[in-house]
């Protein structure tokens, strides 16, 4: 829900297909949970209330902290996520499978540096952004490391 938008992008760091609803339809929410087999993460009491959760129809889970570290760790360990071999490979915008792209494919579309310094480049068919496992990737994957190890 509009209460755990950066742990949204997180799951999809991590490569797995989060949805971010914005607004307060909770109804249309919990019917495309429904219909898509997703589970709810929420910060919303309220919405663990509902009968179709409460009967256990609809997997939710409350979500205990405002801190985005502390949320991913809380979900990782609730839905026994695996937090490394699938790594960027969900478009952090648009939510859909990325696809290998070649170096000489993306050559006009990176800065020169990471042209010259990477190897493997994926790109989202949908909007076209292009990502490459650089400095940003390793330091979120040393930041899991640490935090899972912390508890």
């Amino acid at each position: 829900d509009s209460n755990v938008g950066k742990l949204a992008k997180w799951l999809r760091m991590l490569g797995y297909d989060a949805v971010f609803f914005e607004g307060d339809d909770d109804a249309y929410m919990i019917d495309r949970a429904l219909k898509e087999n997703r589970v709810i993460l929420t910060r919303d009491t309220q919405i663990m209330k509902r009968g179709v959760i409460t009967s256990g129809r609809l997997k939710a889970i409350l979500i205990d902290s405002d801190e985005p570290e502390s949320q991913i760790l809380q979900v990782i360990e609730a839905l026994h996520l695996d937090f490394q071999s699938r790594t960027f490979t969900i478009c952090l915008e648009c939510n859909q499978p990325l696809e290998e792209r070649s170096k000489e494919e993306v050559k006009e579309r990176v800065p020169p540096y990471v042209f010259k310094t990477q190897t493997q480049y994926m790109e989202c068919p949908v909007c076209h952004r292009i990502y490459w496992r650089g400095t940003h990737w390793q330091a979120m994957l040393r930041k899991l490391e640490r935090l899972t190890r912390s508890r």
